[in-house]
């Protein structure tokens, strides 16, 4: 059950990452491209779920996911605000530090045994350095940044900021909260990237 929540997850999020690139190549606005890369990436950390979850977690599995989901999804959604915001060199960082983080998830030694069912803790498979650290620095920033722009901008985008908040409390939630596993992690990208979507795609409110 839990692998096809999560491959309803991955189509879900594929489907508005390519929702988002359409408005992208329409309007060409670059935020758009961001937040379509980012909603790949959650993706491809949903299929990758459902993957270790149908043919057991080893460490192929386990890699892509941690790369998708741990190291590039709230950063690029983190660039996506930033670019919004209007800050200038964003979009360049963020094609830097997603050709390391695919660097270093390429790189990164996997070690330990991975049970047939459930998300794998990262701790017990990775060293703190360089991945684990990357992945706390880096969604740090990322969600810092998603948060104060949504906050800045509210009275602008009061709906579509809310979504958007409320969308990574909910992908926050799905993967932190222990006992959920890797159907609450399925089910909390699903819900987050509908309203990660809602909320990139809301009109600003008139003056």
């Amino acid at each position: 059950m839990n692998a096809l929540v999560a491959f309803g997850a991955a189509l879900l999020a594929f489907r508005l990452a390519g929702l988002l690139a359409r408005r992208w190549r329409a309007t060409r606005r670059p935020e758009l491209a961001a937040w379509a890369w980012a909603l790949a990436a959650y993706a491809v950390a949903a299929a990758a779920i459902a993957w270790g979850e149908a043919a057991q977690w080893d460490g192929r599995a386990f890699r892509v996911y941690y790369a998708s989901g741990a190291l590039l999804t709230a950063p690029l959604l983190g660039v996506g605000s930033l670019v919004l915001a209007g800050v200038r060199r964003a979009a360049a960082c963020g094609l830097l530090y997603a050709g390391l983080a695919v660097g270093v998830a390429i790189a990164m030694p996997v070690h330990g045994l991975f049970a047939r069912h459930g998300l794998p803790p990262a701790q017990d498979h990775l060293e703190l350095v360089p991945a684990r650290l990357l992945a706390i620095v880096a969604n740090s920033l990322g969600t810092l940044a998603v948060v104060t722009v949504a906050v800045r901008s509210l009275r602008r985008r009061p709906l579509g900021n809310t979504l958007i908040v409320l969308g990574v409390a909910a992908a926050a939630i799905g993967s932190g909260v222990a006992g959920l596993g890797a159907g609450g992690a399925a089910v909390g990208i699903a819900a987050g990237a509908v309203l990660l979507y809602a909320g990139f795609t809301a009109r600003t409110a008139a003056k």
